[in-house]
């Protein structure tokens, strides 16, 4: 178990240099033996330890109030005088503040599965168990002194710089040249880190680009000087080696975040976004001031994923290699239910009150359709939304008292109390969703670790921020579903049609393309399938690849708190000028029509208004976006200002321009994080225009995702002239799979007449035939199964036989039969349903051994 201690007193031996021991609490072997009065344990005890520490050992002194510490503390330091060891005090310290107790003594319920009044000695006797100051402590055992003095040496000598442990510690990362933060990646003989990935970086671009233009050629050379200076090529090595992975094993893996202003990102294949072509900003991926090592979010084929963590775990070992974690904090609904229970509530006001903390922000269609069949399963993607979702509990809970016992109303209030102090309190540890450590040291040297509930793998036991204060190296493998739907769906179109697709290299002008997309045809597309989505797009009406960029990133939460997203829309419509504070923000705001929306805008106002370097305007935007105080405002106003002055920009309009940059800093979306979702979003739009039938079979085949219910999703496919068959047990296979059109001539199915795209479309259009793991009570394994048996002896020809030969649950025998899987043997459903219990009972799954019993001439 992981709160057992794992190092026996031997294991410290052998490694006790450098570290201090102390006798420890109550508990501890020394402490314990004295309270009980047993002097001759305790110094039997005390002595081990001096036997491994030497002066290293210290007696601790804590008083907690109780009757005995005083006398206690005493002998403990007399014992630790005759030893010739110091006496150190100390507090047995469980929460910070005196007010913690409360919360304390319920998590420690909560941990248990009691109430509090079931507890008993598992809570402390009383509340002294917090952080206490010198002065409280000095009234209690200031007539031991040296015992604060070893307090304060212990304390100094362990004082720990972060520059020792991570290469951050706060500095520019072109101050730490030289200094070791990966593993080291093997290159070939003769080149270095940097050489190697120059000459990558050349034959890239030329793949790319062809001929190597002034632009290109110097916007390569200036990223490369800078990730020569901050000592980076391994790191863009790394990301490198992990993307050709993936394309040796015809993975789809792609950058984004601010990763893809990159152009050295871009020739490596990292990024799928033309920086140069869509006027992207490296600075705000990468500068020599920057005090946060850059952030390559890589997006996986999320079926795929953990194939490149195997991948990585094995080029850099275990030792080298771990995934960070994520801490994981009380939600409403939970917290509510667990202190309840602690404080001894009944069950159903228990119920009753988690039940009326209502959560707001679930999207009415992210939930299962009743159109669809019951027995068909329905992906749950209704999320449990945190404190900032949930009504206030006051609001909530006040209209229930008058419900409760006696007992129930006298801890009312303090279940209030309790519920709200523990909003956004660290609950467990699970693993980040793509965040990967990898050191130069052995991760043991570096950070703290723990065993993963997977076999094989270690967590660090620090979040992705704190990665980033120390400096390290994290590596983002992010799974995604749409690309797991893009393989599929590639994959599919070219074992039907002997086509290899290759959506990198498709035209992104294509007027059919936009045209799905203004009619709102975007049932399965990624980032444009929302409802606010719906709304936006009839009036934006996208008709360029900048256009889906701005379309994806306006219809974020940031935007439409900020009030950009009617501005641009006005302004796109012709009903509001479009007008500019001054002339010299036209070329920075001109894509959005004089709205700031991207993060790299402001870089680019800065630096046109203010006269601001690339580095000096991230840094404005950085801190623009921290600053919460008007005297942090105005610090950043002055230079700016001064600097606009020297340009020639009126005083007034120069502060009007900084607020109304300080305004949106807070709420500009990264334009390259658009761009690079935009791509996505338009190989989809693709996908669904010209390969209706793969497109749906993917989308199908990985669910859950999106917005939409499988049910949602067949009436978009008949929309499209695509037939969703149900499950046959003489066709379908495991999942989904398109399958050749019945009817006479293998003619285009009938369409909705509405839909104008499917009316003018001309490819072919097949059937869908659902799959076996698309039914309750059938898993991929029974699915396995099925298809296994059919392969192996030959079709089905009944419902009995089937039953036999499969051996299935009743409740899959009656899903199977609700569906129409059996229809084909002229049976009906309904008696299918009766015979699917004894059907059951017949099976291989069910039946059991018989017990021989003796004939009547046995001896």
């Amino acid at each position: 178990e992981k709160t057992k201690p794992r190092a026996t007193l031997a294991l410290i031996a052998e490694n006790a240099e450098g570290l201090f021991a102390l006798t420890g609490c109550a508990y501890g072997a020394v402490p314990r033996a004295m309270r009980g009065g047993d002097v001759d344990a305790a110094r039997d005890a005390l002595s081990r330890l001096a036997g491994i520490f030497g002066e290293r050992c210290y007696v601790e002194l804590s008083d907690h109030l109780d009757p005995d510490d005083p006398a206690l503390c005493d002998a403990l330091a007399q014992l630790a005088s005759e030893q010739g060891l110091g006496a150190v005090v100390t507090n047995n310290v469980h929460y910070a503040r005196p007010e913690g107790r409360r919360l304390h003594d319920v998590l420690r319920c909560i941990e248990g599965g009691l109430t509090l009044d079931e507890a008993g000695n598992r809570l402390k006797p009383n509340g002294e168990y917090w952080l206490k100051d010198e002065t409280i402590l000095r009234e209690r055992l200031g007539r031991h002194p040296e015992a604060f003095a070893n307090a304060r040496a212990i304390a100094d000598a362990c004082t720990l710089d972060l520059e020792t442990i991570g290469p951050g510690g706060g500095r520019a990362l072109g101050s730490m040249v030289g200094q070791d933060r990966l593993p080291g990646f093997p290159v070939p003989q003769g080149h270095t880190a940097f050489s190697y990935l120059y000459a990558l970086c050349q034959d890239g671009a030329r793949e790319k680009y062809g001929l190597m233009t002034p632009g290109v050629a110097t916007g390569l050379a200036h990223e490369l000087s800078v990730i020569d200076r901050c000592g980076l090529a391994e790191f863009f090595l790394i990301n490198w080696d992990i993307v050709r992975f993936c394309k040796e094993r015809r993975i789809p893996a792609q950058g984004r975040g601010s990763a893809a202003d990159s152009i050295v990102a871009y020739v490596l294949d990292i990024t799928k976004v033309d920086p140069i072509e869509h006027e992207l900003l490296f600075e705000r991926f990468l500068t020599e001031d920057s005090r946060t090592m850059p952030d390559i979010d890589l997006d996986i084929a999320s079926n795929d994923r953990e194939e490149v963590i195997q991948y990585v775990y094995k080029k850099y070992g275990e030792r080298y290699a771990a995934m960070v974690c994520n801490v994981v904090t009380y939600r409403a609904r939970s917290a509510s239910r667990e202190i309840a229970k602690a404080l001894g509530f009944r069950d159903e006001t228990v119920d009753r009150m988690a039940k009326s903390i209502e959560q707001y922000n679930v999207d009415p269609r992210s939930r299962p359709s009743a159109a669809q069949h019951p027995a068909y399963k329905h992906p749950n993607r209704e999320a449990e939304h945190g404190w900032e979702h949930a009504r206030p509990v006051g609001d909530a809970l006040q209209e229930l008292a008058d419900t409760m016992d006696e007992k129930e109303r006298t801890r009312f209030p303090l279940f209030r109390e309790l519920t709200l102090a523990i909003a956004d309190f660290p609950r467990h540890l699970s693993i980040h969703n793509g965040g990967m450590l990898i050191t130069a040291q052995p991760l043991v040297d570096t950070v703290p670790i723990e065993r993963a509930t997977m076999p094989d793998r270690n967590v660090v036991q620090l979040d992705k921020r704190d990665i980033e204060d120390l400096g390290l190296v994290k590596m983002d493998l992010l799974g995604l579903r749409t690309l797991s739907l893009i393989k599929d769906a590639v994959a599919d179109i070219e074992a039907r049609h002997g086509e290899r697709l290759e959506l990198g290299t498709i035209a992104l002008d294509d007027e059919a393309v936009y045209d799905l997309i203004c009619e709102v045809d975007t049932v399965g597309l990624f980032q444009v399938e929302s409802r606010a989505q719906a709304s936006a797009l009839p009036r934006v009406r996208p008709r360029c690849f900048k256009d889906i960029v701005v379309q994806v990133a306006i219809i974020r939460p940031g935007p439409l708190q900020g009030n950009m997203v009617n501005p641009y829309i006005n302004r796109r419509q012709g009903r509001e000028a479009v007008t500019y504070a001054h002339p010299l923000l036209e070329p920075a705001l001109k894509e959005t029509l004089g709205v700031i929306l991207f993060q790299e805008q402001i870089l680019r106002v800065a630096m046109a208004v203010a006269g601001f370097s690339p580095s000096a305007a991230d840094k404005l935007r950085r801190a623009m976006s921290r600053a919460r105080s008007s005297a942090d405002m105005e610090k950043l106003r002055a230079p700016f200002v001064d600097g606009a002055s020297a340009n020639g920009v009126a005083a007034d309009v120069a502060n009007e321009i900084f607020r109304q940059i300080a305004a949106f800093a807070e709420f500009g979306f990264c334009k390259s994080h658009a761009a690079a979702f935009a791509l996505t979003a338009y190989h989809t739009a693709h996908l669904k225009l010209y390969y209706p039938s793969e497109f749906y079979v993917a989308l199908l085949n990985n669910q859950p995702m999106g917005f939409y219910s499988p049910a949602v999703i067949a009436g978009d496919a008949k929309r499209h002239g695509v037939a969703i068959l149900p499950v046959d047990v003489a066709r379908s296979n495991e999942k989904a799979i398109v399958e050749e059109c019945s009817h006479a001539g293998d003619a285009l199915h009938p369409v909705d007449s509405s839909n104008t795209i499917a009316r003018r479309r001309t490819c072919r259009v097949h059937d869908v035939r659902l799959g076996f793991e698309s039914v309750k009570g059938l898993g991929e394994a029974e699915a396995q199964g099925i298809v296994a048996e059919r392969a192996r002896s030959g079709p089905f020809t009944s419902f009995d036989q089937f039953a036999r030969r499969v051996g299935l649950k009743e409740e899959a025998l009656r899903n199977l039969a609700l569906l129409g899987a059996f229809d084909a043997f002229g049976e009906a459903r309904r008696e299918l349903l009766w015979r699917a219990r004894d059907a059951h009972r017949t099976s291989p799954a069910f039946t059991r051994p018989v017990l021989a019993l003796p004939t009547s001439d046995a001896p």
